[in-house]
């Protein structure tokens, strides 16, 4: 019987040392934080912005413009004949699809903000990337997480946090 319980603590420790061993290593990062303080991430971004802006400020002229024609058109309905009212409701819904149409170009999937942020900010994430991966491999790290957006995080202990090591690999000093 003695002997038995010696095998099992035996065997109890070795497993615990080969799950010890096992343990993977792995590191925290926020790549908002980095990108944040990589200058041409924020120009880029600025950029991207004022786009998106004189984008928007068009779109909404024609919105009002268009809220504008809905407005004449229910107040003159009444007097219109209908081959009048016909091509009224035929003008409005032609200028309502262009307004789509101009929305979806300008900010929908693979519109033209998508496109402009792709030439613009793609470079600059594979950048960082490529540091990650480059620091990953170089210290041995099986995980790295990304804490800034889509991973939720309850709990990172902050000297996992190597976000100013990718800095510092970037050539940036914050």
């Amino acid at each position: 019987m003695q002997f038995n319980k010696i095998v099992v603590v035996f065997m109890l420790a070795l497993f615990v040392g080969i799950a010890a061993q096992a343990q993977s290593k792995y590191a925290v990062i926020n790549t908002k934080y980095i990108l944040d303080k990589i200058p041409e991430y924020k120009e880029a971004d600025k950029k991207l912005k004022v786009l998106g802006d004189q984008w928007q400020s068009e779109i909404d002229e024609k919105q009002m413009a268009l809220d504008k024609m809905y407005k004449n058109y229910e107040a003159e309905q009444f007097m219109l004949s209908e081959d009048l009212k016909k091509k009224r409701e035929d003008e409005l819904f032609m200028k309502e699809k262009e307004l789509r149409d101009l929305q979806k170009k300008r900010f929908g999937y693979e519109g033209d903000l998508f496109k402009e942020r792709q030439k613009l900010v793609k470079p600059i994430q594979d950048k960082v990337y490529n540091a990650v991966q480059k620091m990953a491999t170089a210290r041995s790290y099986d995980f790295i997480l990304d804490k800034s957006e889509g991973i939720t995080i309850i709990f990172a202990d902050p000297k996992l946090d190597k976000s100013d090591d990718i800095l510092k690999e970037l050539g940036i000093n914050n």
